[in-house]
């Protein structure tokens, strides 16, 4: 029956099966149905559906999702979306089961607990660097559905990727004062950037009028009805961890410009015209000022006349004014935006101000030489005008006519120093001032002075002390006074005082007595103690005294040698051959003391000269040869003390001859030479050794080996049968030394051994008192030709052998048997 409906429709009349296809019915509508079983007896009661059921096509589970995809991966969180699947099996899908897998396993595991309908899920979590595959499955009421394809192998770490910025405004970009601007773009990068607005360097914050706005892919700033100070470098900064990029843009917001700055300042007032000045506006208002306009306005009445307003300086001439009358100035500044607010000047009256400066007052005369003075004056009143020169006049005292002392200007210095006078003549000087509107009256004339150098005492001595001392002398010694007083200095007086006494006494009567800057204090007593002190004298007199600062006790002064070594008085010094050598050193001691060298302990060489002076001595030796060196001493010493020190002389020279030269190895094409190195090498490493051969029966030397560094070599090449003679020189950097050479000479023969014993000896005859033998060569001749056979006999039961005779045959007969 319909749902809708109480009546029951007959579906079957007859149905033997336990099912039953039921037609005709309408998709969509509610229908119950109920079953009853008959017999022959009858029919049986109906069994009726519990729930209405709705017609319509079968329902199956859904196929699976569509476009699996990675949205976004980071080190512990993989993203993921995908599309539904294009057939829900007939049911609504109820669910999605998100499924992974780690590489390296078999198994998917779910990865949603909860109930999920969102096609959008962020697996978090997950471990740094593992490997997951994904699917998905769609459910419905009646089950889960097939899973999707797999994404590809999914690596858990940070996506990067360096920002990009794309701009929608240009490099610069000018706004009038007002109105709203706003630079935007786009952007992108992994992980996310952070976006930064800054303006000139500084951060830029949100306000009434500013506005930031940032999505994950776009940025914008805006700003509201902006004003002058808006102005500026902008700078958008997108970073992350990759990198950063910026984009900037020069913002001018322009408006017309402020007023000029004042005051207005008046630089020139005359009776008809005036010249003004001003400072340009503190803000342009970001244009470049076009121009300004200039007016002017008689105090008395209301009306501003035009002067210009085609200038760009900001000075401007004010003509045709009226003498007497007081005028104002109003000065605009104009741009490209607009006329700035006027700056106004304070009121002025045209007349003639300016004029030639004052005279100055009585110059006054200083650092009068032989040949120049130095004019010193007070500046006057300039008249209005700045002064631009002084003329300073000389003239001499009886002479009437006034004559400049240069032609070269002087500015702003208020004095001059006049070269050029003559000695002895008497002047004077006076000064006038110039300013732009001429030369104004000269100065009264300067107090007569004579052009001469002015003398007066020399300033004390510098540093007097006492540099040596006796039993009854003290050497004293000083330096000039710092200033002599424009006067030569003629000599110095020096006085000596016994302490206790207050009489000071004089060394010397006279200045020009002592001309140095030393002198010894003589007739001193022994034992008594001194104080000194010296004057500077010249033509003006004697200057103030310098004293010795201690007082000095007189006695024989003992100091220990001492030795200042010079250069060539090092550890070791080295000397060419041929060469001259000097050792040197510097002596201190007082007394001064007994000098004398030694070589190694003895007395140096008669050729070596020795010279010895109050300050030092030297040792000199000419054409030093290699037994020269050795170890110098050098001793001074006096009743302190004495002091030694060495020196190692290396005289550099040629080796000697190489020693124990030794041929064995003789063959008939070589032999094997042997020797020992020099005992002396020269001061200098062998770098080599020369050999050398010569047949005995010529009279040239033929190099076999020049670059050899052994202390052996194998002679090749020799002729058979030839005798030979050898040698070996060894050479340093300074040469090539002697030759040691062979004794006597070798023949290239290879070596001899005694001949083989002679074979098959037996006898041909016997007599009663002699036999005769016979026998065969040996096998071996020891390399050389047999030159004879020994033959021997012994009586048969003795224990020696008798000798016969020496036979060249290979037979002989012994007789005497």
């Amino acid at each position: 029956r319909d749902s809708d409906h109480r009546a029951w429709t007959p579906v079957s009349c007859t149905v033997t099966r336990q099912n039953a296809t039921v037609q005709g019915l309408t998709e969509g509508k509610a229908y119950f149905f109920r079953i009853a079983a008959e017999n022959i007896i009858g029919m049986g009661p109906f069994t009726e559906t519990t729930k209405e059921i709705v017609i319509r096509d079968p329902i199956t589970v859904p196929d699976r999702p569509e476009d699996l995809e990675v949205k976004a991966v980071t080190k512990n969180s993989v993203t993921l979306t995908w599309n539904p699947p294009k057939y829900n099996g007939g049911s609504d899908i109820t669910m999605y089961v998100l499924e992974s897998r780690l590489i390296g396993k078999e198994k998917f595991h779910k990865v949603t607990k909860e109930k999920m309908l969102d096609r959008k899920y962020t697996i978090e979590g997950l471990k740094e660097g593992d490997t997951y595959e994904y699917r998905v499955s769609a459910c419905n009421i009646v089950g889960q559905g097939k899973p999707s394809f797999c994404t590809k192998p999914i690596t858990c770490k940070d996506e990067i990727a360096p920002p990009s910025l794309d701009l929608d405004f240009r490099d610069k970009l000018i706004v009038r004062v007002g109105e709203a601007f706003s630079l935007s773009g786009r952007y992108s990068g992994k992980p996310a950037p952070k976006v930064t607005w800054l303006k000139d360097d500084t951060v830029v914050k949100e306000d009434d009028r500013t506005k930031i706005k940032t999505t994950p892919t776009t940025l914008c700033l805006g700003i509201l009805k902006s004003v002058r100070g808006d102005s500026g470098k902008y700078c958008v900064n997108v970073e992350n961890s990759t990198g950063s990029r910026k984009g900037f843009c020069q913002v001018n917001v322009v408006d017309r410009p402020s007023p000029p700055v004042g005051p207005v300042i008046f630089d020139e007032v005359h009776k008809d015209h005036m010249v003004v000045s001003w400072k340009p506006p503190l803000d342009d208002g970001g244009s470049e000022i076009t121009n300004y306009i200039i007016e002017k306005k008689d105090a008395h009445k209301d009306l501003w006349m035009p002067v210009t307003s085609a200038t760009v300086k900001t000075t401007c001439k004010i003509p045709k004014l009226l003498e007497g009358r007081e005028y104002q100035i109003r000065i605009y500044a104009e741009n490209l935006y607009g006329i700035s607010d006027p700056l106004i000047s304070d009121e002025m009256k045209a007349k003639d101000r300016f004029r030639v400066p004052d005279a100055p007052e009585q110059p006054i005369i200083k650092d009068v030489t032989k040949d120049s003075a130095v004019v010193v004056w007070n500046k006057p009143y300039d008249g209005g005008k700045p002064i631009t020169n002084y003329i300073v006049e000389k003239k001499e005292t009886m002479a009437t006519r006034w004559v400049r002392v240069t032609r070269d200007p002087i500015f702003p210095s208020t004095q001059f120093k006049v070269p050029d006078l003559l000695e002895g003549c008497q002047y004077e000087f006076r000064v006038s001032a110039e300013n732009e509107i001429g030369i104004g009256d000269p100065s009264p004339p300067s107090k007569p002075i004579f052009a001469r150098d002015p003398i007066a005492k020399p300033s004390p001595p510098v540093n007097p002390e006492a540099v040596d001392k006796t039993k009854n002398s003290v050497d004293l010694s000083w330096q000039p006074p710092r200033h002599d007083g424009n006067s030569k200095i003629i000599g110095y007086l020096v006085e000596y005082q016994k302490v206790g006494d207050e009489e000071w006494k004089k060394a010397n009567l006279t200045a020009d007595s002592c001309p140095e800057t030393k002198y010894k204090v003589i007739g001193l007593t022994e034992g008594l103690t001194y104080k000194f002190r010296v004057r500077a004298v010249n033509a003006a007199g004697e200057s103030e005294p310098s004293y010795v600062p201690d007082p000095v006790e007189v006695k024989d002064r003992l100091e220990p040698p001492e030795l200042i070594l010079d250069a060539n008085m090092a550890r070791e010094q080295h000397v060419k051959a041929g060469d001259t050598l000097k050792l040197s050193a510097v002596i201190k001691g007082v007394p001064f003391p007994k000098v004398s060298w030694k070589k190694e302990d003895h007395e140096v060489s008669p050729k070596a000269d020795i010279e010895v002076t109050g300050v030092g001595s030297k040792l000199e030796i000419r054409n030093t040869v290699h037994e020269d060196g050795g170890i110098y001493s050098l001793t001074v010493e006096n009743p302190a003390g004495s002091k030694t020190v060495s020196v190692k002389v290396v005289v550099l020279d040629k080796p000697g001859p190489p020693r124990n030269l030794q041929i064995s190895d003789v063959r008939s094409d070589s032999c094997y030479l042997t020797w020992k190195e020099p005992e002396d090498d020269g001061g200098s490493v062998i770098t080599n050794y020369v050999v050398e051969r010569k047949d005995v029966a010529s009279a040239q030397w033929l190099a076999i080996s020049s670059s050899s560094k052994k202390r052996s070599h194998m002679a090749k090449y020799l002729i058979e049968g030839t005798q030979y003679l050898f040698r070996v020189a060894a050479e340093n950097q300074f040469g090539r030394g002697p030759y040691v050479e062979t004794l006597k000479p070798i023949k290239a023969i290879d070596p001899l051994h005694p001949p083989g014993p002679p074979k098959n000896l037996h006898h041909v005859d016997v007599d009663k008192t002699e036999v005769s033998l016979v026998w065969n060569r040996p096998d071996r001749d020891g390399g050389a030709e047999i030159t004879g056979y020994l033959v021997e006999y012994q009586e048969d039961g003795a224990d020696e052998w008798t000798k016969f005779q020496t036979v060249p045959m290979l037979d002989c007969v012994v007789t005497g048997l």
